[in-house]
């Protein structure tokens, strides 16, 4: 039996205090009700009028400092302008509010020192209180003050009140947490935001054939074949066998395509001249816009596109109107199938692309991300650890990032996010990444976000309506092996709106039906699905802030179909794991045959006499055990979601080279001796299997041999016996056979042999074609 993981690697259930406390039964009654309430102070800076100049030159280039305590922030600044707007928030945790008086002042921006305008004073304990969905609070003009309390010139509108997180200004405010983070760039990469993947579609192109090609040389039959180029991915067909000037081809090259369909599919057929020589004999460009979109397998009609050619005319390309070469194509963009830009192990989507196809919501998803505890320094800064974490959430084509926080080792985002549910048997990722890139951008020297580690909740092992608090640890595994990041303390609920729906999901193909009625290869699958996660992850990585590269192929799995020993021990152990309950049953049985237990022996023979005296009592008994079974086990079920499990990776029992030799780069880049030795090491296990293989062959073999007249005295000797057995079965009733054979099965030790039966002695004599193999 397996070894349960360490203490600190596993979940643990919490008990927070959500929603500030409002809890019906086991169901939260608020909107924001699965994540702890924070409080902050809400400063709204509207705009100013009539503000006095106080340069030189009669002009003001006013700005407005908000200052609470040690806490300051400062809005941008206006050039020349007496009347300028603003309309910025800023959000002071009240956790951290170290004054009893808020102060907004006007300045001056100057060269040498900021001039003083104007401020206004705020007691905290007069601050009004604002909770959604109230409305927003209605800001109003203040009469700026000098430094001794007396009225100046000029007047601020202002909105000061307190709320929670969950206040509309909350995503785009500065935060007092953040206060070391400068810039507007640097601003943008901290806050919080919803991504959406970009709609993918399979784009299918039937090559079928061409017509009136002109190679350059007319004495060689042309090698000739179709190259397809759609961005970054580019297929070929195979050479044409038919080696003239009309080749055919009626081939299927598949990419995938994504809305807004920015780039044309670019069609060129080429002849093989040389062996490393390809001549161009024409080209065609296809916008993806005019293409024939089709939601089920319908045919759908050819066309026939003109190639083009260009020709060198005094030293410049210009096209050639003498040609008049074509190509016949069946194009069209797949609508029916679902674009596989996860593992289908663990999906958070299975619909297919088009919108028609898509079946009502069975659900909501709610998720709180509460805090994290213990996080690792990611970096060093200023001569000490730290780190600057945020959170990402990936379900359906919904994306969600949650704001950074700055240096903190135990981070509360309090965040709380939904989505429509249209598969129980889906899966949500949610990673914690280390934000590099806090001075301005892409401007932080290439770095890249740090992975702290991700946490997967499958839906269908979730009940209904209940509310999931825990904390799960954050493991990731690094060449020098498993290493515990800290852990994430997440609110998750799943609310059905429709039973009758959702069960009905578990009788219906997990995928769209043209995956099984017109299925893609698996090379295929892994081709698309490489080429889906590069689209995914350029689109998201242009949006603003960008959702980097980095961060969605770690949420989408990209590397987990590369060769290593740690996963394929670990699917081993998983089979035993399975079979294992096979081999107890076996073993079980052994013993009630070697009567181990007389009393067990003879209650198992009546049993099975009743059963074969009344044989439609079988199937019922078998079911009726199996109800049984599972009632029993009801009282054990599993009260937690599941999550990371090291013993089950066994990333906590492997060797130090094997996980060098899973975060080897490909092709490899260790020295040829490290190389040879892994792959002595890979032959050796090869050798292992390859042996089992060829004895699962032989046996295959020995059975096909009965009837084959291979061994002409075997065969002879089981064609008789097969006759006598028609005989013998046809004038004796069947009860009386399966009587006589399962009281022989089950006979006392006493009337059993250690050597081997006449079955399996005759069946191991059979010959194989082991002794043809060179």
């Amino acid at each position: 039996m397996q070894r349960p993981p360490p203490e600190d690697f596993l979940l643990k259930e919490t008990k927070p205090h959500l929603g500030g406390g409002k809890v019906s039964g086991d169901k939260l009654t608020s909107t924001y009700d699965l994540v702890e309430q924070m409080q902050y102070l809400y400063v709204r800076v509207v705009k100013a009028k009539e503000l006095p100049a106080k340069d030189v030159t009669g002009s003001c280039d006013p700005y407005v400092e908000v200052k609470l305590g040690n806490y300051k922030g400062t809005t941008r600044h206006f050039e020349k302008k007496t009347n300028p707007e603003w309309n910025q928030v800023f959000a002071f945790s009240k956790d951290r509010l170290q004054a009893s008086v808020l102060e907004v002042t006007v300045k001056d921006k100057d060269v040498v020192k900021d001039d003083f305008i104007g401020r206004v004073w705020f007691d905290l304990n007069e601050i009004p209180k604002r909770v959604p969905p109230d409305s927003p609070l209605a800001p109003q003009w203040y009469r700026l003050e000098d430094r001794k309390g007396d009225k100046v010139k000029g007047e601020l509108m202002l909105a000061v009140w307190m709320g929670t997180q969950a206040d509309e200004a909350f995503p785009e405010a500065w935060h007092s947490d953040a206060a070391t983070v400068g810039g507007s760039d640097a601003l943008a990469n901290i806050r919080s935001k919803v991504y959406l993947s970009p709609k993918l579609w399979y784009l299918r192109v039937n090559v079928i054939e061409a017509q009136d090609l002109q190679p350059t040389d007319k004495g060689r039959y042309p090698e000739v074949f179709v190259k397809a180029i759609l961005g970054n991915q580019a297929l070929r067909t195979r050479t044409s066998h038919s080696r003239s000037i009309n080749p055919m081809w009626n081939e299927d090259l598949m990419f995938v395509a994504a809305e807004q369909f920015e780039e044309p599919l670019i069609l060129s057929v080429e002849d093989r001249v040389a062996p490393n020589k390809d001549e161009v004999l024409g080209r065609c460009a296809i916008p993806l816009q005019l293409v024939e979109r089709r939601l089920d397998y319908k045919p759908v009609n050819t066309r026939w596109f003109n190639l083009e050619r260009h020709i060198v005319v005094e030293g410049e390309k210009k096209k050639d109107t003498k040609f008049a070469s074509r190509i016949h194509l069946r194009v069209c963009l797949e609508g029916g199938y679902h674009v596989l830009d996860e593992s289908t192990h663990y999906s958070s989507d299975l619909r297919p692309t088009a919108k028609q196809l898509w079946k009502s919501g069975i659900g909501i998803l709610e998720v709180g991300i509460l805090n994290a505890q213990g996080l690792m320094p990611m970096k060093t800064k200023d001569g000490r650890g730290t780190t600057d974490a945020y959170c990402v959430a990936k379900y359906g084509q919904k994306w969600v990032r949650t704001r950074t926080i700055i240096d903190s080792f135990a981070p509360r985002w309090n965040e709380q996010y939904t989505w429509e549910v249209f598969d129980p048997c889906t899966v949500i990722t949610i990673g914690v990444f280390d934000n590099c890139h806090l001075h301005g951008g892409d401007k932080a020297g290439g770095a890249k976000d740090l992975k702290i580690g991700k946490v997967r909740i499958r839906l269908s092992t979730l009940e209904t309506d209940r509310v999931y608090t825990h904390s799960y640890p954050l493991l990731v595994l690094y060449p020098n092996g498993v290493k515990k990041m800290g852990e994430i303390h997440l609110a998750v609920r799943f609310t059905c709106s429709s039973l009758l729906n959702m069960m009905h999901m578990y009788s219906q193909p997990l995928l769209p039906k043209m995956h099984y009625i017109h299925p893609l290869t698996v090379t295929q699958l892994d081709s698309l699905r490489h080429q889906a996660t590069q689209i995914v992850s350029m689109r998201l990585s242009r949006a603003e802030p960008p959702l980097r590269k980095e961060v969605v192929e770690y949420m989408l799995d990209v590397g987990s179909h590369m060769w290593s020993m740690r996963r394929s021990k670990a699917n081993f152990f998983r089979i035993m794991a399975v079979l294992s309950g096979l081999i107890a049953v076996g073993r079980w049985f052994d013993q009630i045959c070697n009567w181990k237990s007389p009393i067990t022996t003879i209650l198992i023979h009546i049993l099975f006499i009743i059963l074969v005296m009344y044989p439609e009592l079988i199937l019922p008994t078998i079911f009726l055990y199996l109800f049984l079974i599972g009632i029993w086990y009801y009282r054990w079920r599993p009260r937690h979601p599941p999550h990371m499990d090291t013993r089950l990776s066994h990333a906590d029992s492997a060797h130090p080279d094997e996980l060098d030799e899973e975060f080897d780069t490909f092709p490899t880049s260790r020295p040829n001796d490290i190389v040879r030795m892994r792959y002595d090491r890979l032959r050796s296990i090869a050798g292992r299997i390859q042996t089992v293989v060829g004895d699962l062959a032989t046996q295959g073999e020995r059975l096909q041999s009965l009837l084959s007249w291979r061994d002409p005295r075997a065969t002879s000797l089981f064609v008789i016996f097969c006759l006598v057995a028609a005989i013998v079965l046809y004038v004796t009733p069947f009860q009386v056979v399966a009587l006589l054979s399962g009281i022989y099965v089950l006979r006392h030790p006493r009337f059993r042999h250690k050597l081997p039966s006449v079955p399996l002695n005759f069946f191991r004599r059979l010959p194989a074609r082991t002794d043809c193999m060179l």
